[in-house]
């Protein structure tokens, strides 16, 4: 299903009873970020705080923090369908025979919604005004950050050079009324087109967008290829183009049917601290320099909705969107290692920390293989341990899988240390942005690996017992 904006979403939840309104007055500096940790570690509902202290606005969080409302969000009964839309598009055995082509028009049909449509009135212009950030439900998250932080915008910048649009993710800390920070790590793609801009000196434009449909806000996170636009991707999760609309004071163009719309420019020789932030690690980020956001003019539906989310130590609402990224793209990662049966990014590892992946084991150091493709690929660069299990061994299956490392390896032989880039949040590294990541191979050992020994079975009872157990099991008198 596609959503027309977050506020069609929060009707379809209210359907299924996963919105709860809060009329009670609640004061958005710590005391929303209690209420919503404590519901999201519950697996409880969506929030709407209706009467922040302040501000004239609603207030939405948690609205993608379970599976179900993750799957609702990207218009799916599961985060698996997904994943199974995009193998069958990608696979090329679907397009090989004339009944196959012709199974397949309905699927190629749908990259048609791919492609964005440009209208000329948008309900995110309905209200043009001076900016003006104290009238807005910012959270200040915990204790120690440096300030409030709008913790889900939609950062969309141009490419100088190729004139390509960019919208990524990044927390913004309010200074004042009409300033912010803009976190743009090292190896992201916002920074990257800042960093064209400082070559060029002057002004760079930026529209920010906070609250839109569930399918956009989630393609702003997606670890995509530079060469797809996050609006076509958006647009192929909605089964329905992204009506956009021109920025009122830049050439940049937005989801029309955005709650909030902060539109201006970095300066590319302004820099400013920024943070601490209490952050997805479940730790605070550290202070660090990083470019001023100025804020020109804003605009708003006449009744919008604030979007917002908070993150620390998991399971977060994050951690979902992350799980979707798992889901969404293994296809993916199977193009380039068919090897891999599964993936699994514990929610404890918060993105970057651990990944448990199956493979179907074929050679010698094959698992090996499959650290440095990861590492390799993309933002896994971060990974900071990467524990390889055979197929048979169900990555999801935490318990088992630590029986299998705890039991399997050996480890002058199966843990591999590599040196690499490590994500902007990491603390433990001595150094920052680089450090050391670590791989275990838990697989069964092969002679070819050295292994002279033989390998023992998994204890594992008879079928025929089974059987007899399960159909006297009433007589046990259980």
């Amino acid at each position: 299903m596609a959503y027309k904006d977050i506020q069609h979403f929060m009707k379809a939840l209210e359907r299924k009873k996963q919105l709860k309104h809060i009329q009670t007055e609640v004061n958005p500096i710590l005391e929303i970020t209690e209420i919503a940790d404590r519901m999201v570690k519950r697996k409880g509902p969506a929030l709407l705080f209706e009467n922040v202290k302040g501000s004239p606005y609603p207030l939405l969080i948690n609205a993608f923090g379970s599976y179900e409302r993750m799957s609702m969000a990207l218009g799916a009964q599961t985060l698996d369908a997904i994943g199974e839309d995009i193998k069958d598009l990608i696979d090329f055995s679907n397009y090989m025979k004339l009944p196959d082509q012709i199974k397949s028009i309905p699927r190629l049909a749908r990259l048609l919604a791919v492609f964005p449509i440009k209208i000329k009135k948008a309900p995110c212009q309905e209200v043009v005004e001076e900016p003006d950030l104290n009238k807005l439900p910012i959270l200040k998250c915990w204790p120690d950050d440096g300030g409030r932080f709008i913790t889900l915008p939609l950062v969309f910048t141009k490419d100088p050079e190729t004139g390509q649009q960019n919208v990524g993710m990044y927390r913004m800390q309010v200074y004042d009324h009409k300033t912010t920070g803009m976190h743009w790590h090292l190896h992201k793609d916002g920074r990257e087109i800042y960093d064209k801009y400082r070559k060029i000196g002057g002004k760079m434009p930026i529209t920010v967008v906070i609250g839109c449909d569930p399918a956009t806000v989630y393609a702003a996170t997606a670890p995509l290829p530079k060469m797809i636009d996050e609006i076509m991707f958006a647009g192929y999760l909605r089964k329905r183009p992204v009506p956009l609309v021109k920025s009122i004071t830049n050439n940049i163009y937005i989801p029309a049917n955005s709650e909030f719309v902060l539109e201006g420019y970095v300066d590319t020789e302004e820099l400013r601290v920024e943070g601490p932030f209490g952050d997805h690690t479940g730790y605070y980020s550290e202070k660090d320099i990083y470019p001023v956001f100025h804020i020109t003019k804003m605009t708003r539906k006449q009744n919008p909705v604030f979007m917002a989310t908070i993150v620390g130590k998991p399971p977060m609402e994050d951690c979902y969107m992350g799980k979707a990224t798992e889901r969404l793209f293994l296809p993916l990662l199977k193009m380039i290692a068919p090897e891999i049966v599964d993936i699994n990014f514990p929610l404890e590892g918060v993105f970057h920390n651990c990944v448990i992946v199956s493979i179907k084991k074929k050679y010698p150091a094959h698992a090996k293989k499959i650290m440095n493709t990861l590492w390799g690929s993309g933002q896994m660069m971060y990974t900071k341990m990467i524990i390889v299990v055979d197929a048979s061994v169900n990555p999801h299956d935490v318990s088992t899988v630590a029986w299998k490392v705890f039991n399997n390896i050996d480890a002058k032989r199966d843990v591999v240390i590599s040196e690499g880039p490590l994500d902007a949040l990491d603390h433990a590294s001595p150094m920052h942005l680089i450090g050391h990541r670590l791989g275990i191979d838990a697989t069964k050992k092969w002679a070819s690996e050295g292994y002279e020994r033989e390998w023992p079975d998994d204890i594992v009872m008879s079928q025929s017992i089974k059987k007899k157990v399960s159909q006297r099991w009433k007589e046990y008198g259980f």
